[in-house]
């Protein structure tokens, strides 16, 4: 699998500090990695919200959330618990 930016994530990435875009970066890549792989998923927090959407942990406080697109991951969202809630919300 292949992790790919969205423009809505980069929107949402541009106010974090340089070490916590370094665990989105590594939460995203590990993500793409081991994705469709459950064991080996597990660890990184990968849970299915939706039809196409899932979402994984990038650090304590902060979740992505991601589509699949054929071989692509593409991460569309990041927040905490309550800006994710706002965000499925708004999308329903």
């Amino acid at each position: 699998m292949k992790a790919v930016y969205d423009k809505r994530l980069l929107r949402c990435i541009r106010r974090l500090s340089e070490r916590e875009l370094m665990v989105v970066h590594a939460a995203m890549h590990g993500t793409a990695a081991a994705f469709g792989r459950p064991r080996i998923h597990a660890g990184t927090g990968v849970q299915r919200l939706r039809e196409n959407l899932y979402e994984c942990r990038a650090g304590l406080g902060l979740r992505l959330l991601f589509e699949r697109h054929g071989d692509e991951l593409v991460f569309v969202f990041a927040g905490n618990h309550d800006e994710v809630r706002a965000f499925l919300k708004n999308r329903s």
